[in-house]
Formats: C-alpha cells, sequence, structure tokens
C-alpha cells in the first residue's frame, strides 16, 4: 500500500501541474487590460505577424487606442488608432473595434469584428462578454445567455465578464443597459 501511495502521489502532483497552464490561460483570456500585451496567434500561419505583438511601438498604440476608448469614450478615433496596428487578426485588437463600432451604434461593423476576434481566440472572454452585451442590445435574450453560460465555463460565475453581462440580461427587455 505505501508503495502504491509513493508512485501515485508524485503522479498526481505532476498531472496538476501539467494542467495549471491551461486553466491559467482560461482565466487570462480576454484582457483588454493595456498593462498587459494583447495575445497574438502563435500558429505557424501567423507567426511573421505575430512579433509585431510584443513591439513597443504597438504596445504603445494599443495603450493610447484603450486610453481613448474607456477613458474618452472616443471610440471613432479610437477605432483609427487600432486599425492603423494592422493587427485586427489578434482578439484584443478585434475585440476593442468590436466594442467601438457598437458603442457608436455600428452593430453590423461591431459583429465583424467580434466574431474575428472570436476566431482569433474562442476563448476571448472580455469578447464573449461584449458580443452577448451586443445580443441583448440587437433583443437577442437566448443568445445573450448563450454567451453567459460561455463565459461560466471559461472564467466562472465570479468573474466580471459575467457579472456584468448577467446583471445586463436581469433587467427587463428594452431597459437602457448602463455598462
Amino acid at each position: 500500500m505505501r508503495k502504491l501511495s509513493m508512485l501515485l502521489v508524485p503522479g498526481l502532483v505532476s498531472m496538476a501541474l501539467a494542467t495549471a497552464p491551461v486553466l491559467t490561460s482560461a482565466y487570462a483570456a480576454g484582457s483588454d487590460d493595456p498593462s498587459s500585451p494583447p495575445k497574438s496567434d502563435t500558429s505557424s500561419k501567423k507567426k511573421k505577424k505575430s512579433s509585431s505583438v510584443s513591439d513597443p511601438k504597438f504596445l504603445a498604440a494599443y495603450r493610447t487606442a484603450y486610453t481613448a476608448i474607456y477613458d474618452r469614450n472616443d471610440y471613432a478615433n479610437a477605432i483609427d488608432q487600432l486599425k492603423s496596428l494592422k493587427r485586427d487578426d489578434v482578439a484584443d485588437v478585434a475585440n476593442l473595434i468590436g466594442y467601438s463600432y457598437r458603442k457608436l451604434g455600428d452593430y453590423k461593423q461591431s459583429k465583424v469584428y467580434y466574431e474575428l476576434a472570436l476566431q482569433d481566440d474562442p476563448n476571448h472572454v472580455r469578447t464573449w462578454q461584449y458580443y452577448g452585451l451586443w445580443q441583448l442590445e440587437q433583443g437577442n435574450r437566448e443568445q445573450a445567455k448563450y454567451h453567459l453560460d460561455k463565459i461560466a465555463s471559461l472564467a466562472g460565475t465570479a468573474s466580471d465578464e459575467y457579472r456584468s453581462l448577467a446583471a445586463a440580461l436581469d433587467k427587463p427587455t428594452g431597459a437602457t443597459l448602463v455598462y
């Protein structure tokens, strides 16, 4: 029995250590935080472009656009800034463009960029949140609920993204959303 536990415990520890990066990346997915650089796709197809994501000029421009969006509500200028990065294939960038278009009331373009973000990173929690709010604004409560469930599976029900979309879903249909 003692030999079995000596073999079992190290095996369980190594399994736990092996899965830790997966859990960490799921919780980190979808951060628009300008202090953390946008993630890049590391697939061999996009290797050439991914190096720009760590470029200091890219990061500075991303942070400037982020500030324009969240501090000044200057969505049109932020869209121009983000598009000038020529990296709308990166989930964090595409999500912010989609968010800005949604705030300007251009739901068609917003949808395009949310879908681009999810194409790059299907686990991008912030995109699921913002796209869920988009769905709600379009009157698609069932789709918004689907997005809420997706956020729960990726980041849990205690995450800011989950709580934000859940609060919006709790409001009656037609209520003005504030977020």
